[in-house]
């Protein structure tokens, strides 16, 4: 039988502020499908972004999120999971999910995948958006051994798992970041070089060539930077200066692009395995009750909440 939940809707386009937290269904899993109860929704800017206007195809109400962590209570007949065989009772995360901030979601089942046994839910939920952006980056610019990469805004979510991603193909990093985040940036293995009037010339002084710059801010200043001490521009790669990217001639990307999302979810299940073996983890700033998601929402919005963010249940 359906199962009972509550979910955040967007009834109309705009603020955090116009979502709805309501009663909802969360139908019998059809084949292809599991039903998921979900211990923690992960959060991320296009969460709120993806509904502050309207978007051609999308019709209101939206359900909110994209990335849960949780246990499957139904499955469809003659299903498997993204990862292989499942049952009830499996736990799982599943990305490029819609409504995740919910209590229960019936998803289809290539897209979940076992739930790293070190991370916790909230970590856990927290894994795979971030983590296939940060690996597509890497792979766009054919980040190689001994190589080093310029990579602007190192202290965030993608950028700490792009630290985490380059040190295990043996690729330096050169991470701009804030006075408050150089430490994350040490932790995770990087070389942090503040941000501000002058990076150019900090980051020349260390004395390695540049050979590719990934751009998680979108600054002017990161593009123009990136420009500068890079000298190949197939080998720049933005998530966030799009029209900088078509001016210049270097590469954006994004998961709505079709190449984008069919990497993203090629990546998934090694990004999973990773992270089970104890080799990729989620720097977490703190939860909040399902039904603060507004106000996490506003916080998560400040840009610098130190870690991810995750919604309980």
């Amino acid at each position: 039988m359906p199962f009972a939940a509550r979910q955040w809707i967007a009834p109309t386009w705009g603020p955090a502020e116009n979502w709805r937290l309501v009663d909802a269904t969360a139908p019998d899993p059809r084949q292809g499908e599991v039903t998921v109860r979900v211990h923690a929704a992960g959060m991320n800017p296009a969460d709120r972004k993806h509904v502050a206007a309207s978007r051609t195809g999308v019709v209101l109400p939206v359900p909110i999120g994209y990335e849960i962590s949780g246990e499957i209570v139904a499955i469809g007949p003659d299903t498997r999971i993204g990862s292989g065989e499942a049952r009830v009772g499996d736990e799982v995360i599943a990305f490029r999910v819609q409504g995740g901030y919910a209590t229960t979601l019936t998803i289809p089942a290539d897209k979940a995948f076992r739930k790293p046994s070190p991370l916790s839910h909230a970590e856990a939920a927290n894994l795979l958006l971030a983590g296939t952006t940060a690996a597509e980056m890497l792979e766009r610019v054919h980040a190689a051994r001994g190589e080093t990469v310029l990579l602007h805004g190192a202290s965030g979510a993608v950028g700490v798992t792009v630290l985490q991603l380059a040190a295990l193909r043996g690729v330096r990093v050169i991470g701009t970041t804030s006075e408050a985040g150089a430490e994350r940036v040490r932790r995770f293995g990087g070389i942090p070089v503040p941000y501000g009037d002058g990076l150019e010339g900090r980051v020349r002084a260390l004395g390695f060539p540049v050979h590719a710059a990934l751009d998680a801010v979108g600054t002017d200043e990161a593009v123009d930077v990136s420009l500068a001490v890079v000298a190949d521009t197939s080998r720049i790669v933005t998530i966030a200066a799009p029209a900088r990217a078509a001016r210049h001639g270097f590469r954006s990307i994004a998961g709505s692009q079709p190449a984008s999302a069919a990497f993203r979810d090629g990546i998934r299940g090694e990004l999973t395995r990773l992270a089970d073996e104890g080799m990729l983890t989620v720097p977490l700033a703190r939860t909040y009750p399902l039904a603060d998601a507004v106000e996490a929402t506003r916080f998560l919005a400040e840009g610098h909440p130190g870690g991810k963010l995750a919604l309980i249940p």
